[in-house]
């Protein structure tokens, strides 16, 4: 068998995006020979696609501006929010190392982070906090990525405009929602496109990366400046197994196979298996019973870490109560009948909205979490074949903040009303005959809702309730950020269908992110990270970021211990000698 082998290192990453990339970097740094392999011609995996935000409680940037947070708080939360999930090795591995991972990456690397005030999710659970345990990532200047800016990932489409990233950091979407209103805002908003355009003309792309984008450039900046290569276009196949060990794997390059060994172990972090249709019937509640599921994600996150694991004796973790980080989604009409998955990140929170599900009633307060508001859609839409519902607004609303895809004011809305992607009448009864929900309910929902709206309150289900509902509201709303009146007409509707940010089910790790069989011994020689490691979180989503958070962490905790390195830089035969 090995005379076939055409390379060797010591670790083989087979994924690009922050989990790989990381405990690549990490096991670098450590003095190991690393090798990246990455399916797509791209790399950055669905980081390139994320926001940016890691959520890593008891940060240093937190830290800094005075913000106190206890351990007992941190155990409390993720003990309320994972359950009977709650699996106090990966915990503990991750609340002592989250810190030191972002320590490790700000002083040895081009990975750079900023403070970031989110609220916890459930801030009002036992050990929520207010804001303080995210962090996001600082902005690139893509055109550091030199010739290698070709091949990262470029954001997602739907969430751009004309391919331009926005920065939260800086209030670009507060200037553009209000560049009618706002002379400076205006000002601004000409400046940053015109500076974009030049950008385009010249690279073919924007350069002022944000949010995941930046984070996946950082990181790749990284990895290069290391000397470890990230071969694209180079999909694993089958791992290589000599007498119960992963010692490599086969991939292949140009339509051929390759053979690479690795001496201290290989390293899955392909992505989850958000795109593998099958394993998705097997695990989504909605797609079992026959509805549809849109995900935003990288078409190459056909769960291939997770197949090959499996192969090796590898044990898939199902039994969260939620399989994904749920997300509502619009299908966008892209032309060519391509269809894209817009996120419902901003508009939901915004007042003025509310959401209904078939029967013309509201299900959920509009402002929870997406992940929340995608269990409650799955739950609404129970004994239903599709999973679906309608985001409902008047028409001031829709030209203040948009809707979906659809731009705000100035920006024409012709286009999506053409297209079908809104729904558009005079009336709410026009409005429920022409998306098939139930007329006198659809009118009887907003006018209970609009009676409490008018007072800025919401008793039915509680918007604006919580920090975290209000941190995504518009600030400048009295006397709620989440709450106003649908009205005046005329009405706008926009479907929302089931998606995802990534899979929380996956292959069962331990703290050192040691694959495990189903006897809860170790494969030797294989680890996974990111998605396709199953979530610490249980099928719970308590923050933003706590799938960036928990992926980098335990890339760094996996690189070191590939590395023989104990969590505090000592030493230990537990890993490398081990290994060897």
């Amino acid at each position: 068998m090995q005379d076939d082998v055409t390379l060797t290192c010591d670790l083989l990453v087979i994924g690009s995006g922050a989990g790989g990339l990381s405990a690549a970097i990490t096991a670098r740094k450590a003095g190991l020979d690393v090798l990246v392999v990455e399916k797509d011609p791209v790399f950055g995996g669905t980081t390139a696609f994320s926001g940016g935000i890691l959520w890593v409680p008891g940060n240093p940037q937190a830290r800094a501006k005075g913000i106190t947070d206890t351990k007992e708080a941190m155990r409390t939360y993720l003990h309320h929010e994972a359950g009977n999930h709650y699996r106090e090795d990966i915990v503990e591995a991750f609340l002592e190392n989250g810190p030191r991972m972002l320590e490790f990456f700000g002083a040895e690397t081009a990975v750079q982070f900023i403070p970031y005030d989110y609220p916890d999710y459930h801030p009002d659970a036992p050990g929520g906090i207010a804001k303080g345990r995210s962090v996001a990532a600082a902005p690139f200047d893509g055109r550091e990525l030199g010739p290698e800016l070709k091949r990262l990932r470029p954001p997602l489409r739907t969430i751009t405009f004309l391919g331009m990233m926005f920065n939260s950091a800086n209030n670009d979407l507060k200037h553009f929602f209000n560049m009618t209103r706002s002379l400076t805002s205006a000002l601004y908003v000409a400046k940053r496109l015109g500076l974009h355009m030049t950008h385009l003309a010249r690279y073919g792309r924007g350069v002022q990366l944000t949010s995941g984008n930046a984070l996946a450039a950082r990181l790749a900046k990284s990895a290069f400046d290391l000397g470890i290569p990230i071969r694209t276009s180079t999909p694993a196949k089958d791992l290589w197994v000599e007498n119960g060990r992963v010692v490599g794997a086969v991939v292949e390059q140009e339509g051929k196979p390759v053979r690479i060994a690795a001496r201290r172990g290989v390293m899955l972090a392909a992505g989850g298996f958000a795109r593998d249709v099958a394993r998705l019937g097997r695990v989504y509640p909605h797609v079992k019973r026959g509805g549809e599921h849109v995900t935003p994600v990288p078409e190459g996150n056909t769960g291939d870490g997770i197949r090959m694991a499996e192969a090796v004796g590898g044990h898939f973790e199902d039994s969260f109560p939620n399989a994904a980080a749920w997300m509502p989604v619009s299908k966008v009409p892209l032309g060519d009948g391509k269809i894209g998955a817009f996120p419902h990140l901003v508009d939901r929170y915004k007042p003025g909205f509310i959401a209904v599900n078939r029967q013309g009633r509201r299900f959920v307060n509009e402002s929870h979490s997406y992940h929340d508001f995608g269990a409650a859609m799955i739950r609404t839409c129970e004994g239903e074949a599709e999973t679906a519902v309608w985001l409902i607004a008047g028409h001031r609303t829709v030209r203040k903040y948009g809707m979906g895809f659809a731009k705000p004011a100035p920006m024409p809305l012709a286009l999506y009303l053409r297209s079908g992607y809104l729904q558009r009448a005079g009336t709410l009864r026009g409005l429920a005959e022409k998306i098939g929900v139930d007329a006198a309910a659809l009118e009887a929902t907003v006018q209970h809702y609009n009676i409490g709206a008018a007072k800025g309150e919401d008793p039915e289900f509680g918007r604006g309730s919580t920090a975290f509902n209000r941190y995504l509201g518009d600030a400048d709303h009295r006397p709620n950020p989440n709450v106003g009146p649908v009205t005046p007409g005329p009405y706008y509707a926009l479907k929302l269908v089931m998606g995802d940010l990534g899979t929380f089910d996956g292959i069962r790790t331990d703290a050192q992110t040691r694959v495990l069989a189903a006897s809860g011994d170790p494969v030797p020689g294989l680890y996974a990270v990111g998605n396709d490691m199953a979530s610490m979180m249980g099928g719970a989503y308590p923050g933003a970021g706590i799938t960036l958070g928990p992926i980098m962490t335990f890339g760094y905790i996996a690189g070191r211990h590939v590395a023989g390195l104990a969590a505090d830089g000592t030493g230990s035969d537990n890993g490398a000698a081990a290994a060897a």
